[in-house]
């Protein structure tokens, strides 16, 4: 035998070592579930997958907030960031530095409704707008107003009548590539809302920045899909490609991607069902995950799991398909409610830990920084 052939073998055996020891320790993050569902399909072989990002360790840039719902950046690097319980709106700086900017008038807390979503115009150095989706007494509501000077002005109605309950209220709000603003609803625990187009419940809408209809929606509505049960996270990759959480019931949380017209099911189907429903990307069981909010950042997908009280990265391939999920933190902050990427490539993200079906820590809740690197 060739000194060569030795050497090869002496190296496939010390590979085989590596694995096996990679295996015994549980090297490594946690992976995700061993089948989740898959409507994307895997990549065609040879086709490039892009280098997902590697997670660094985190630092709590804010401590004590009470529910900490949703955060949106200003231009400058400031975020703004609402609690839902208080309907205080926050001034956060990248330093961690906090300033209320003040108390959202007319909003009615009251279990998982209260001051959610945030999201600043794309205009905002002209326009000065903020927009925020709420709980009022009788319904959830879509408002704008102009933050000049550091003070909330005069509230203006965007869209109201969207259903409300004390669970499934969507809440989140965005604003997508195509600037328009998109919001996320829930199906008020009514379940048949989710299949009613003339309802506003179990939606994603699309709409103009003053509230109507967007030009190009399926209905002529404002109801971009439907068939949601909760839906309380969106993202956008660097080809407009949608992505949405959604809170199943007893089986299956999902990662559905978003298009337009587009029925998901709920409640005729949780999970994958085919034939006139669109599958989701992937499911998990509720007690994983509990997704609410997401993020896209360094080539993966990031949801921040409630129930699961772990930050899920979810590879994005080539035409959207997605990888093999993989969490991280699992159980080292609580519960997890929003991920959002910041200015500067890391994500912030917030712990929800007092939000009633939490265990407050010291200090919770949080803003947690966590740094994000390209392979």
């Amino acid at each position: 035998m060739s000194d060569r052939v030795v050497r090869a073998m002496l190296a496939l055996a010390a590979l085989a070592l590596s694995a096996c020891v990679a295996c015994a320790t549980g090297a490594g993050p946690e992976p995700g579930p061993s089948a989740p569902a898959r409507g994307g399909g895997a990549p065609a072989p040879g086709a490039t997958v892009p280098a997902a990002g590697r997670v660094g360790e985190p630092s709590v840039l804010v401590r004590n907030l009470a529910v900490p719902w949703a955060i949106a950046f200003l231009p400058g690097g400031d975020a703004l960031v609402t609690e839902r319980d208080s309907a205080r709106l926050l001034r956060v700086t990248p330093h961690g530095k906090v300033s209320t900017v003040g108390v959202i008038p007319g909003v009615d807390p009251y279990g998982e409704g209260g001051l959610l979503g945030v999201a600043v115009s794309p205009s905002f150095r002209r326009d000065r707008l903020v927009y925020v989706y709420f709980s009022a007494a009788t319904d959830n509501r879509i408002v704008r107003f102009r933050y000049s000077g550091g003070l909330i002005g005069p509230l203006d109605a965007v869209v109201t009548g969207i259903p409300r309950a004390a669970i499934h209220n969507g809440g989140r709000l965005a604003f997508g590539p195509d600037g328009m603003l998109w919001a996320a609803t829930g199906e008020h625990a009514e379940p048949s809302l989710a299949q009613d187009r003339d309802s506003l419940g179990g939606k994603i809408l699309r709409m103009t920045p003053a509230g109507g209809p967007a030009p190009g929606n399926p209905f002529g509505t404002l109801v971009w899909s439907y068939g949601h049960r909760n839906v309380q996270g969106m993202a956008w990759d660097g080809a407009g490609r949608m992505y949405a959480t959604e809170f199943g019931q007893d089986r299956f949380d999902e990662i559905n991607r978003i298009a337009r017209g587009r029925n998901y099911g709920w409640p005729i189907i949780e999970g994958a069902g085919g034939g006139k429903y669109t599958d989701p990307e992937l499911t998990w069981p509720p007690d994983q995950a509990s997704p609410s909010g997401a993020a896209i950042a360094a080539g993966s997908l990031w949801v921040a799991a409630l129930r699961g009280e772990r930050l899920w990265q979810i590879p994005l391939r080539r035409a959207g398909a997605v990888g093999e999920p993989v969490a991280h933190f699992t159980g080292d902050y609580g519960r997890l409610r929003e991920v959002v990427r910041a200015p500067d490539g890391s994500l912030w993200c917030t712990t929800s830990n007092r939000d009633g079906r939490g265990n407050p820590r010291p200090g919770d809740d949080t803003i947690l920084v966590i740094p994000i690197r390209p392979r």
